[in-house]
């Protein structure tokens, strides 16, 4: 069963969709083209904070790399007990839709108090 498939009926189980609109989306599905946009997924999500006192970081993590941690990483974390914690909160299906629709640009810009800056991207 493809990871669309589990995330449909996912919704289903948690009552965010009925079982008519699932069924919609499944047929929509298999209507669909089949295609991933290589050129998005070569993009890269990245982390900078800039230090006042030049302690910055960059971090560049390709998308096809969290796209993949995001669709295993988070059953595998859901099963273990100290880690559910953790990602309870988090919705993984917003975060694969935002890959899925090829969300670019700046997500994240913040500017501390002391000089610091943090900047979360897709470029």
């Amino acid at each position: 069963m493809n990871n669309e498939m589990k995330r449909i009926l996912s919704m289903v189980e948690s009552g965010k969709i009925t079982s008519e609109q699932a069924a919609s989306l499944m047929e929509t599905m298999e209507d669909s083209p089949k295609f991933e946009n290589k050129e998005y997924l070569s993009r890269f999500l990245r982390v900078r904070v800039n230090s006042e006192t030049n302690d910055n970081v960059n971090v560049n993590v390709p998308l096809r790399l969290i796209k993949a941690l995001l669709q295993t990483g988070h059953s595998v974390a859901s099963k273990i007990p100290q880690a559910q914690q953790y990602t309870e909160h988090i919705d993984i299906d917003l975060l694969i839709s935002a890959i899925d629709n090829e969300l670019v640009g700046q997500i994240v810009d913040v500017k501390l108090a002391n000089g610091d800056t943090v900047l979360v991207y897709v470029e």
